[in-house]
């Protein structure tokens, strides 16, 4: 990589890490409407509603795909293809798998009864939960053009650049799960 090149990423850095901290605040904006509304006065109490089993599966296969990311980051440092392509594709797989647990937790609680318009509680929930699962989605939207970039055969330091501010991303959604699950499930589960 060039010194106009490093430069170029460096500013292209600066500007994703500001995007980061953009997304930090909303965040926090929603875990705060979520602390606020829950429990609710009307509508169903957190702890029935929650069920331990779905969000600790969903959590194992989230949080292992920020290792199964960092091992692919390893092949990719040491430029091993062999390593790099079957750890991003396990991260993939993750990533998907989890967003699979989270549509079919939805999709129970609604048959159940419980939708966003039920309590305040379940609609802040919905729209916190909700919009980090758009996040892991696009993360895995994310992965596949990586998957074929690779493909095209771009200059590796381009591609390197772009898996670095993937795995940002990644492990920032990663990061935001593990607040959910002590902010909106552990203090009900327990």
């Amino acid at each position: 990589m060039n010194n106009y090149e490093a430069t170029l990423f460096k500013d292209k850095q600066i500007g994703f890490f500001i995007y980061l901290f953009v997304e930090a605040i909303m965040f926090l904006t929603l875990f705060a409407t979520y602390l606020v509304f829950t429990p609710s006065s009307e509508g169903p109490h957190p702890s029935k509603v929650f069920e331990a089993k779905s969000v600790i599966i969903s959590s194992v296969f989230l949080l292992s795909s920020s290792g199964t990311l960092w091992l692919a980051e390893r092949g990719l440092k040491d430029r091993q293809l062999k390593k790099l392509l079957p750890w991003l594709a396990i991260t993939l797989l993750f990533g998907l798998i989890f967003l699979g647990l989270e549509i079919r937790e939805f999709s129970k609680y609604v048959g159940e009864g419980y939708t966003l318009s039920t309590s305040s509680f379940l609609s802040s929930y919905y729209v916190l939960v909700g919009l980090h699962a758009s996040h892991v989605a696009f993360g895995c939207a994310w992965m596949t053009i990586l998957f074929i970039q690779l493909k095209r055969a771009i200059p590796y330091s381009l591609y390197i650049e772009k898996f670095k501010t993937f795995s940002y991303y990644w492990h920032f959604v990663d990061v935001i799960w593990v607040f959910i699950l002590l902010i909106v499930y552990v203090r009900y589960l327990i």
